[in-house]
């Protein structure tokens, strides 16, 4: 291992964000406490190597986290210090650290403002603003769709903060930050425009169970789940959970059950359960109200999946940009933990299972399985090949069960419903209520919990779509955009794809005439162009062909020669061909359905 540090040095406030989160030094290596060592005059005595310093990789993200929060920015000396501490080698660190978006390598304002400039905010922002003390940054969705345009405010210091805005209308020019503690519980219900339905599953405590109380989770049903799984077993759960016919709602729509026995039936040890919360597609929302809403229901699931997969540790994978979810779970894992709910021996049932939560920091990839265990144990983002698959080799080389929030909670309603009860419900192939991210032009957007098997038509009656629609896209900027007239495709994983497009993890994005269809999907290719990894080829410079293609049909106000249409048809083949994992295998869905199904382009 090549350790090759510089002459910086760390500032007292950086040294101790660090010490806060490792602990102060065991050794002269790693610094004494108040005290930066040079390595020539210093008592080198030992070291970390070996296991014991592979072992503390996987603090790095969270080192990184906690230097940006403290200060604002990543100092050479600062990184430098959290190597030594860690043992790291400072240019895989600086790899690390300048592959997400909401770090810095260069000094910036204590207070920075994220402005969304996706497809759901792109109408409605009005430019970025210009607030003096306040550096301005343009964003990927934040995903505040619901209450677009979109901002997040968030200031470095002591104490650290970060604010949702939205809508977003500007800033004044000291803003004071809100804390997500105090929110009231019923702002997770104004993203249910459904609120108060009897027919609601998913979202029922949403909007009316106090999101801090375990007392209140438990007086509305919370916990009889797990108690039914201790009584089934860790083979009956897996056996309801398949007889459910639960699949995964990420978009890859891969049988749970089927990957709980797998990951159950691996003898390497440990096992690992992780919660991939780091919704980053545009247009999607729904884990964040869930988490926001009912955080203890996904404390729960959580367990029972490590329960019947035999994982005694679970990761919760937090999108950066959700402050308010991350107050909300970190509240919650303490109280379940307080309570016996967490920890050793779980009701006395002699299980031990906790959740550590991991944030993300701006990158999309990360939401591919494989990328986000890199990330967590503390290398970039960038997935891996398959096979071993995760329930093989996933986390840290051992068995890892891998779902997303909305999957994990399912589970819940399967145990307290029944297999049969659950899978009567929705459609044979695609069972269980399904939660859909309505946004764009309609007049109640939000999170929208139907039955498999309801239509295009009946989830846009219930959103209000006050002016004729252009197009409406399904699945977010992965997925691919249907006509007006095609409102009869039934919101199932079979249905969307016998109609030629995907259902993807539930974003259902409304568009009318007020935003020009060419801007739409010239900021599609630009999203994919940023938040490629750059590890293949196909993906790296494929994403980059496509975004220039765009470019030069949009600086012809939207003409496109044939040997433009051509280039993107040949590249979008590429990409889906031969791209290691799903962004760069997708990224051309949007444009070719646009360009095939809406005529985009066409003179």
């Amino acid at each position: 291992m090549d350790l090759r540090f510089g002459d910086s040095k760390p500032t007292d406030e950086e040294r101790a964000a660090v010490d806060a989160l490792l602990g102060p030094p065991e050794s002269a290596w790693e610094a004494p406490a108040g005290e930066w060592v040079d390595r020539s005059d210093a008592d080198l005595r030992w070291a970390r190597g070996g296991r014991a310093a592979r072992d503390r990789r996987d603090q790095l993200l969270p080192g990184l986290h906690a230097i940006n929060d403290r200060v604002g920015w990543i100092s050479e000396g600062a990184l430098a210090y959290l190597c030594r501490r860690l043992t790291v080698p400072p240019a895989e660190a600086y790899g690390v650290a300048t592959f997400y978006s909401m770090f810095s390598m260069r000094p910036r304002p204590s207070a920075v403002l994220h402005v969304c400039t996706d497809l759901a905010c792109a109408g409605g922002s009005g430019g970025l603003p210009d607030v003096p003390g306040v550096q301005v940054e343009e964003s990927p969705c934040l995903g505040m769709c619901e209450r677009a345009p979109a901002a997040l405010l968030v200031r470095a210091g002591a104490s650290a903060s970060a604010t949702p805005l939205a809508p977003f209308r500007g800033l004044a020019p000291d803003p004071a930050p809100r804390s997500p503690e105090g929110l009231e519980h019923a702002e997770a219900g104004q993203a249910v425009p459904q609120l108060g339905s009897p027919d609601l599953v998913l979202l029922r405590r949403i909007g009316t169970v106090d999101p801090a109380s375990l007392d209140d989770y438990r007086a509305h049903g919370g916990y009889a789940a797990l108690r039914r799984a201790f009584a089934l077993g860790p083979a009956g759960v897996i056996r309801e959970v398949t007889d459910a016919g639960l699949v995964g709602r990420g978009g890859a729509a891969f049988p749970t059950g089927r990957k709980w026995q797998a990951t159950a039936a691996q003898p390497d040890g440990p096992h690992y359960l992780v919660c991939n919360a780091d919704e980053s597609e545009p247009g999607t929302f729904k884990d964040r109200v869930v988490m926001e809403g009912d955080p203890y229901a996904l404390v729960e699931s959580m367990t029972i999946a490590a329960y019947a997969t035999g994982a005694h540790h679970g990761y919760l994978y937090l999108r950066g940009e959700y402050p308010t979810a991350l107050a909300r779970m970190s509240h919650a894992i303490e109280q379940a933990r307080a309570r016996g709910l967490l920890g050793d021996d779980i009701l006395g049932q002699g299980f031990s299972f906790d959740i550590e939560i991991r944030r993300g920091a701006g990158a999309y990839i990360c939401g591919e399985e494989t990328a986000l265990f890199q990330s967590i144990e503390g290398y970039r983002g960038e997935p891996r090949s398959k096979p071993p698959f995760p329930v093989e080799k996933g986390l840290f080389g051992k068995p890892t069960a891998a779902n997303n929030v909305e999957t994990l909670v399912n589970v819940l309603p399967i145990l307290t419903m029944g297999a049969p009860a659950y899978a009567a419900v929705g459609t044979g192939r695609s069972t269980g209520p399904k939660l859909f991210c309505v946004s764009g032009a309609v007049e109640r957007p939000g999170v929208y919990e139907l039955p498999f098997g309801a239509t295009l038509g009946d989830l846009l009656a219930l959103a209000g779509t006050p002016n004729p629609l252009r197009a409406i896209l399904l699945g977010g900027a992965a997925g691919g955009f249907v006509r007006p007239d095609e409102l009869d495709i039934p919101l199932t994983f079979e249905g969307t794809r016998e109609a030629g497009t995907t259902l993807g993890s539930g974003v259902v994005m409304a568009f009318d005439d007020t935003l020009p269809l060419p801007r739409i999907l010239l900021r599609i290719a630009q999203f994919f162009r940023e938040e490629s990894c750059g590890q293949c080829v196909p993906c790296r410079v494929g994403t980059v062909r496509q975004q220039e293609a765009l470019e030069r049909i949009a600086a012809r106000e939207g003409i496109a020669a044939d040997d433009d249409i051509a280039l993107l048809r040949e590249v979008g083949r590429t990409m889906r061909d031969a791209s290691i994992c799903g962004l760069g295998q997708t990224a051309w869905n949007a444009i070719e359905s646009a360009i095939d199904r809406l005529g985009a382009y066409a003179s």
